[in-house]
């Protein structure tokens, strides 16, 4: 958690300042995780930790928003988010919009709404994630809205963790990008490969 000069918290818009957030509460871990892409590395941000807190949550959705050109902001009609990552988040930054948050799910292994969701022929959405990785549920998710006959017209995560190399097809904003390294589970290096893998994601292997 960062402070200004008269101890009030201020808005995380900076890698360090998004790090401190995560190591504040435990967030940042460190060991041999596989991740939700399938894919193997030394570290991993969990972000339903540092979403925890409220406020927290609050100042990470506000830094988020900041990061969006204002065109962008000024279109959108609703925020849409894949479950189970996504949903605190895309809560938050609905807050900051004033707009309302869907999210989609997947029980069948296939993204859709439930629950009485739906989307507006046209409309205009704001895809919110927690952590991109590959970009793979996100495009997913993307196609979901696109089937439901709205139009995705940005994303914006909390972590982009290809460090701006994943394509979504839409614009996309994360609030910061971290080196950390990941591998496929055929080139995982042997230092790596000697600790227990665990898997802390929401999604089955």
């Amino acid at each position: 958690m960062t402070t200004n000069a008269n101890g009030a918290q201020t808005i995380p818009n900076t890698v360090e300042e998004v790090l401190s957030e995560f190591r504040s509460c435990g967030a940042l871990l460190e060991g041999h995780f596989k991740l939700s892409s399938g894919r193997h590395s030394g570290h991993y941000l969990q972000c339903a930790r540092v979403l925890m807190n409220p406020a927290r949550a609050a100042r990470l959705a506000q830094g988020v928003v900041n990061g969006i050109p204002a065109d962008v902001l000024a279109a959108v009609d609703v925020v849409v988010s894949p479950a189970m990552g996504g949903i605190i988040i895309g809560h938050e930054v609905a807050r900051v919009l004033g707009k309302d948050a869907l999210f989609l799910e997947r029980p069948e292994g296939t993204f859709h709404l439930r629950r009485g969701f739906a989307l507006e022929p046209g409309s205009k959405v704001l895809m919110v994630e927690d952590v991109v990785t590959t970009g793979l549920s996100s495009r997913e998710a993307i196609a979901a809205v696109t089937a439901e006959g709205a139009e995705v017209i940005a994303e914006c995560s909390l972590i982009d963790r290809s460090l701006g190399s994943v394509d979504l097809g839409v614009p996309f904003y994360p609030l910061a990008a971290f080196d950390f390294p990941t591998y496929d589970a055929d080139d995982i290096p042997q230092e790596l490969a000697n600790v227990a893998v665990t898997k802390p994601g929401s999604r089955k292997a």
